[in-house]
């Protein structure tokens, strides 16, 4: 028996998924959370074999939540996280696997590849939607952004790193608010990232701000 937890903070959501999983042989449905820091502890307290975490929740956001979850808060060994969303950004599904995440699945998915992919995770496996496995490919194929990054877009990456506001780097390199918005942009899409945070951090992890 597979026992899952579903967290998801819409209602009908939950209780579709609920509904869908409890028919299905095999699975057994523990518990359903509506916010990150709630699926993090009814996780400790139920044990299930896999987590069915949506992205963006209160509180506490999937993500984080998938780490706290595979980082051991919810006991060890920690139970699989399954990423069930609508969200297929790749900075979304480079941070979920990160945060420890098996899979990623989207809510439109057919039912069939919901539950296959379920039953692999809970296997030790992985389990992700064709389209996510496309962007990770195609991510991978990607020149290294220290490659590719400008001059201009590494000197306003490192304000922005520093914690100015887009008028203050505007100021500071003597360009207009709309240039190092267009600058921004430019380095989001060449980083696949989808905010400046991520975008910083990613920056910072590769070398990239000196």
């Amino acid at each position: 028996m597979i026992r899952l937890l579903i967290a998801d903070d819409h209602p009908v959501v939950r209780a579709g998924l609920a509904g869908l999983l409890s028919d299905e042989p095999g699975f057994e449905v523990v518990g359903e959370a509506s916010d990150g820091g709630e699926a993090v502890r009814l996780a400790a307290a139920t044990r299930p074999d896999v987590v069915l975490m949506d992205l963006r929740m209160p509180v506490v956001d999937g993500v984080a939540a998938t780490a706290r979850i595979t980082g051991g808060e919810a006991g060890d060994p920690p139970p699989r996280v399954l990423i069930l969303t609508t969200y297929e950004t790749d900075d979304q599904i480079l941070a979920a696997i990160e945060a420890g995440a098996s899979g990623y699945l989207l809510k439109a998915a057919p039912q069939a590849e919901i539950v296959a992919g379920i039953r692999s995770v809970a296997a030790g496996q992985s389990a992700l939607s064709p389209q996510v496995a496309v962007r990770l490919v195609e991510r991978m194929r990607r020149p290294e952004a220290s490659a590719v990054l400008t001059a201009r877009e590494t000197d306003v990456l490192r304000l922005v790193a520093a914690g100015h506001s887009n008028k203050q780097v505007a100021t500071a390199l003597g360009i207009g608010e709309s240039t190092v918005k267009t600058h921004l942009l430019k380095v989001f899409e060449k980083l696949g990232v989808a905010d400046r945070t991520r975008a910083v951090t990613l920056a910072m992890e590769r070398g990239l701000l000196p």
